[in-house]
């Protein structure tokens, strides 16, 4: 990113650092267990490929289609720095827009020094509560860095964080084997569908762009949405409704051009993350044989969260969203399917007009009525 006055908008460094040192410290393990763990998940990752591209028809089982896309067993830290990596990759239009605009006013150097490490800090804050939650991920943009290789031309890469895995089998009280299978089998899906559909990763990042591009965000307004966000880790963020309680950090969305991108992308990843739940619940029988209890427990782990800190500062970063997502998602994968069959909701994949707008998220049959009319040829 290019820099004015020596300083960026975001020290991404300080915000490794400051996620690194806050962040909880996994489940106790043994040595010997930790490398059980890598290896078994390595295992399940691998025999995911098959069962998940088998299950959807998104390729001939066995083909090749995600190997190019690395699985990475990680620890929280290296969770952390894979995320820092891919948000500076991402935002990076955005921040270098902002630190021009700072620039360019008085004293704008050295308030985007301070600044830098300010939000460097607090980004930090936010990803060392992360980083204890998320069990498994596919990174849609993930610039290769020393520790933390990508897949070629632009592939993503599948990171599984092994200690959170760990600590949510013993909290539900499952079989650690066929925990650790599902999950894989979620991620697998979404690495198959980048990997099955050629052009999705370039109309999402098109989207995110476009999403960018519109943004006149003044620094400072970011800035304080980020304390709000950090000081809720503090329990610090007053309740007010006037200074913004309960919103969450995407919704610094003004514009309608904005508004209609963010409800183009919330359809797709819903799409998405419906979509896993389903195959990983349809491939589960077959494979893992407690799946109903696994879901069972996890669904109502899902439902409860945990304190009122946890839910006040996920619903600030909008993870309750992402919660309905999947809920929304997988009931219109599962309403589509029954209707159609697979191959019918495969049609989804054709096209960007062919994926569901945020109303068919809801409304499964209109998206039959309007793919499969227009596609058999009804007039």
């Amino acid at each position: 990113m290019t820099s004015i006055g020596g300083a960026e908008m975001v020290d991404w460094n300080l915000a490794v650092a400051t996620a690194t040192r806050l962040v909880r410290p996994g489940p106790e393990v043994s040595r010997d267990e930790a490398r059980a763990v890598v290896a078994e998940l390595r295992r399940h990752a691998k025999s995911s490929e098959e069962h998940v591209r088998s299950f959807t028809r998104l390729a001939e089982p066995g083909a090749v289609g995600g190997h190019d896309t690395p699985v990475l067993v990680v620890d929280r830290t290296g969770w952390i720095k894979a995320n820092v990596a891919g948000f500076r990759e991402v935002l990076r239009p955005l921040l270098e827009k902002m630190q021009e605009r700072r620039g360019n006013t008085p004293g704008g150097a050295v308030l985007g020094a301070v600044g830098g490490k300010v939000t460097g800090v607090e980004l930090g804050m936010l990803l060392s509560f992360l980083a204890s939650r998320v069990l498994g991920q596919y990174e849609t943009f993930a610039p290769a860095t020393r520790e933390l290789p990508a897949g070629e031309n632009g592939a993503g890469r599948l990171l599984l964080v092994a200690p959170n895995i760990v600590h949510v089998e013993r909290e539900l009280d499952v079989q650690p084997h066929d925990f650790r299978l599902w999950v894989c089998l979620h991620e697998e899906t979404h690495r198959t569908q980048f990997s099955a559909v050629p052009w999705l990763r370039d109309h999402i990042e098109g989207e995110i762009q476009s999403f960018l591009d519109e943004t006149e965000i003044d620094p400072s307004t970011l800035l304080e949405r980020l304390r709000e966000a950090a000081q809720s880790l503090t329990g610090n963020r007053p309740d007010s409704p006037e200074d913004g309680a309960g919103r969450s950090i995407v919704e610094l969305v003004q514009t309608p051009v904005q508004r209609e991108i963010l409800a183009r992308l919330t359809a797709v990843m819903s799409l998405l993350e419906g979509h896993a739940d389903y195959v990983m619940d349809g491939v589960g029988p077959q494979v893992v044989p407690s799946v109903a209890e696994i879901r069972e427990k996890f669904q109502r782990r899902r439902a409860s969260g945990a304190g009122r800190l946890d839910q006040a500062l996920r619903k600030l970063l909008g993870l309750d969203a992402k919660l309905r997502q999947y809920r929304d998602g997988e009931r219109f994968v599962r309403a589509v399917v029954d209707e159609v069959g697979m191959g019918g909701f495969n049609r989804v994949w054709t096209s960007p007009n062919t994926l569901p707008t945020k109303a068919e998220i809801s409304k499964p049959a209109d998206w039959i009525a309007r793919v499969h009319r227009k596609t058999d040829g009804a007039p």
